[in-house]
């Protein structure tokens, strides 16, 4: 049954439409595609969101805006540098469980095809979250907690490529518990030679 008020359309639709990109690309889904998912016209979708880049824009600024969220919420509950890290590496871990990928790693596969918006906010998003490591990184040498040997723009850059890679390749082969294979290694790798 299609949602009943504008606000639900629209946030049913962004949702159901983030599934499908992060399962197919963004030229692997259609409006008729995200019609026989939620039920409606395309003529509503297109109500809502004239083209498909629209759409797309609008989910990539939702999906950001839920991934910040989470970024603080990481920092506000976790002390420890290395705990900040495992718990942004869990925030992939749901992808897995969902045998979804990262809807920005989708987008990248396809850089050279994306619109201009949709290309600077995918960049956008990958460096909010090196930026954030870097920060978590610089705190955690100034205590201490991490690697001495590891300058902090290279561990976050290490960081998010590892659990991008891990959550590609770990919805193919060993799903979640491949997933927290590669956490506890970066958590090795990170942690201070004893």
């Amino acid at each position: 049954m299609a949602p009943a008020t504008t606000t639900e359309t629209k946030a049913v639709l962004l949702r159901e439409a983030e599934v499908l990109i992060r399962r197919r690309g963004y030229s692997g889904f259609s409006y008729a595609d995200l019609s026989d998912t939620v039920g409606i016209r395309k003529a509503s979708i297109h109500y809502h969101y004239p083209t498909k880049e629209m759409l797309v824009v609008a989910v990539l600024q939702t999906y950001r805006a839920r991934y910040a969220k989470g970024l603080s919420s990481i920092t506000n509950k976790h002390a420890s540098a290395l705990d900040r890290i495992e718990a942004y590496g869990r925030l992939y871990l749901t992808g897995v469980e969902q045998s979804l990928g990262c809807l920005c790693a989708a987008l990248a596969a396809e850089l050279e095809t994306l619109p201009e918006s949709l290309r600077s906010g995918t960049a956008e998003f990958f460096q909010e979250h090196i930026s954030w490591l870097e920060n978590i990184y610089t705190e955690g040498l100034a205590t201490g907690e991490v690697r001495k040997t590891l300058k902090a723009k290279e561990a976050a850059r290490m960081i998010v490529a590892a659990l991008e890679g891990a959550l590609l390749m770990e919805r193919m082969v060993a799903g979640p518990q491949g997933f927290k294979l590669t956490l506890s290694a970066l958590r090795k790798s990170l942690s201070p030679c004893v």
